[in-house]
């Protein structure tokens, strides 16, 4: 075998233009798969990427009506939906798919919000527990946070978001300040921010939605407690549960409502707690982007048959060329399996050094188009060495039948054409 791989460098080097037409089917074809499998991979990451942000794997289940959200400001408080309980929580937390969980209320767009005579109407206002800001990745930059005896004691307090804190204050100056919300004095004693902070890609109406169900005036926090005193009592909660990982989420999502919608006794029937599945939506949109894609990768497979039928007709003409070799050879006691190996070899060397050409070719292509596009560069490992390994294989198959055309030359009519 060692003997044959070296023979096959030595026809290879002996005849580098011819040997390197001959791969060039088998790199463009390889390098054709690589790039298009690493778009597929970086387009799904992008998906990904757009949909539900970086790192934070938060999934939002809310009460919904004939599949869209419920607002209460608007429709009043639903019937037969029970304000969430401990044990429910409890029961979320023991799911595997759930890292942490926290219930809030919410209003999307408030008015009458005032500092001093200042106007702040549309900004949005969450009542949390006191497990919100870690469940949902906040972290306190100036003030301090929520205390327990902020709840038990009723304590008209507020954090702002720093979007919020902009529009009402100079930065450094919101502790302590003081905010009517309905006519309600609420103390300021902190800001808080994302820690990891995230601008999705929108492209439509529909997505500007679905990212954006808070304000752009910035958001407002009040201990659920304190809800009551300016709103109303048994208000249906909003649910947000933390993932250990982006694939957790639909799970996580889905599992969640179905302990909450155990507790619904709606007389309507259309009234239930839907997660915001967004992993869903990404892989449905992944799925689409794989089909295209998979279609390219047919097409680009077609270059590899081009390459493999190269390679084919250049060892039946190297067959042609060495018929006295193979002559020579037989006389002197090769046999048919001898010689059938050593052209396979060379068949088999010759593509296995077009697939690594075109691995290298196909990485380097990969990183312009994530360039050009974008998106992330991913480069599949198992890809990579399947290409060379498959470069291998059309060797092997298109080279077998000019090796056994050379293994079954009669010797005496090899050695008359010398």
């Amino acid at each position: 075998m060692i003997e044959n791989i070296r023979l096959s460098f030595q026809g290879i080097w002996a005849h580098k233009m011819r040997s390197f037409l001959t791969m060039l089917g088998i790199i463009i074809g390889i390098a054709a798969l690589i790039s298009i499998v690493s778009t597929i991979k970086g387009t799904n990451e992008q998906i990904k990427k757009n949909l539900i942000g970086e790192g934070d794997n938060v999934v939002d289940i809310l009460l919904s009506e004939n599949g869209g959200e419920y607002q209460v400001e608007y429709q009043g408080l639903p019937q037969g939906v029970p304000v969430l309980t401990q044990e429910q929580k409890e029961q979320i937390l023991e799911l595997e798919e759930v890292e942490k969980v926290t219930f809030y209320l919410s209003r999307s767009y408030a008015d009458s919000i005032y500092y001093q005579n200042q106007s702040m109407n549309g900004a949005s206002v969450r009542g949390i527990d006191q497990d919100y800001l870690d469940t949902c990745g906040y972290q306190l930059i100036r003030g301090r946070g929520f205390s327990g005896t902020d709840y038990e004691d009723y304590r008209k307090v507020l954090l702002l978001d720093e979007t919020a804190a902009g529009n009402f204050f100079e930065k450094g100056d919101e502790v302590g300040k003081v905010l009517e919300i309905k006519g309600e004095p609420f103390t300021v004693v902190g800001v808080v921010k994302k820690v990891q902070e995230y601008e999705p890609v929108i492209n439509s109406i529909d997505e500007y939605y679905t990212y954006y169900n808070g304000s752009s005036s910035g958001t407002i926090f009040m201990p659920d407690t304190d809800w009551p005193i300016v709103y109303q009592y048994d208000e249906p909660q909003q649910v947000s549960v933390k993932a250990p990982t982006p694939e957790a989420m639909s799970n996580a999502g889905k599992k969640t409502a179905e302990i909450l919608n155990t507790s619904i006794q709606s007389p309507t029937g259309t009234l239930e707690y839907k997660a915001q599945d967004l992993m869903e939506k990404a892989k449905g949109l992944q799925q689409i982007s794989e089909n295209t894609n998979r279609q390219l990768l047919w097409i680009a497979s077609i270059s590899l048959l081009v390459g493999g039928i190269g390679v084919m007709n250049i060892m039946l003409v190297s067959v042609t060329e060495r018929t006295g070799e193979i002559g020579l050879k037989k006389a002197i006691g090769a046999n048919k399996r001898r010689i059938l190996g050593q052209f396979l070899t060379e068949a088999a060397v010759l593509t296995s050094i077009g697939g690594l050409f075109g691995v290298f070719a196909g990485i380097a292509l990969a990183a312009a188009i994530a360039k050009m596009s974008g998106s992330p560069m991913v480069i599949s490992i198992p890809a990579a060495v399947g290409a060379v390994v498959f470069s291998t294989v059309i060797g092997i198959v298109f080279g077998l039948l000019p090796s056994i055309k050379a293994a079954n030359l009669s010797p005496i009519e090899a050695l008359r054409r010398m």
